[in-house]
C-alpha cells in the first residue's frame, strides 16, 4: 500500500464520518426546533403537518375531514380539533359542509394563495440550498437521507 492509498482511505473514512455525524447534529437540531416550537414560534409541528396535508388534498382536488387528518398524523381526534380552530383562528383554514355527509365537515385552506414553503419557513430554506445542487449531487442525497428516514421509522416501530 503506498502512501497515496493510505491518505485516500483516511479521507474517505473522514468523509463517511463527517457524513455520519452530520445526520446526527441534524436530528438533534431537529428535536431542539420541535421543542422550540411546541412552546415558543407559532403552529406546532403537527399543526404545519396537517396544513400540508391539506394543502396537498386541495391541490388534487380533494377534501379532508378532521378524523383524516387525525389518521393522517396518527393523533387523537380532540387534538386535531383543537389544532383545527387555532388554525382557523389564524386564518390558515375554513371549513365547508361536506357535500355526501351531512355530519361531517371538510377543511379547506382558507387562502390558496398560501404555498406549503409559508406554513414552514425552515423547508422553504432547504429548497433553497437544494436548488444549487447538482441534479447528481440531489439523487445522492436523497437517497442516503431516504435511507436514514427508514432507519429512524423503523425505531420503535
Amino acid at each position: 500500500m503506498t502512501v497515496t492509498d493510505t491518505e485516500t482511505d483516511f479521507d474517505t473514512n473522514e468523509a463517511i464520518h463527517d457524513a455520519a455525524r452530520s445526520v446526527e447534529l441534524l436530528r438533534l437540531s431537529e428535536a431542539r426546533l420541535s421543542r422550540r416550537r411546541q412552546t415558543d414560534c407559532g403552529p406546532s409541528e403537527n399543526a404545519r403537518a396537517a396544513m400540508r396535508y391539506i394543502l396537498e388534498r386541495a391541490d388534487v382536488g380533494e377534501g379532508v375531514t378532521p378524523s383524516e387528518i387525525a389518521s393522517h398524523l396518527g393523533v387523537s381526534g380532540a387534538s386535531v380539533t383543537g389544532m383545527l380552530d387555532r388554525l382557523h383562528a389564524g386564518g390558515m383554514i375554513a371549513f365547508e359542509a361536506h357535500p355526501r355527509d351531512r355530519r361531517s365537515k371538510l377543511v379547506v385552506p382558507f387562502d390558496r394563495s398560501t404555498d406549503a414553503d409559508d406554513v414552514d419557513p425552515v423547508t422553504a430554506k432547504i429548497r433553497q440550498f437544494a436548488a444549487d445542487l447538482s441534479p447528481e449531487a440531489a439523487a445522492q442525497i436523497a437517497d442516503f437521507l431516504e435511507r436514514v428516514r427508514e432507519v429512524v421509522d423503523a425505531e420503535c416501530a
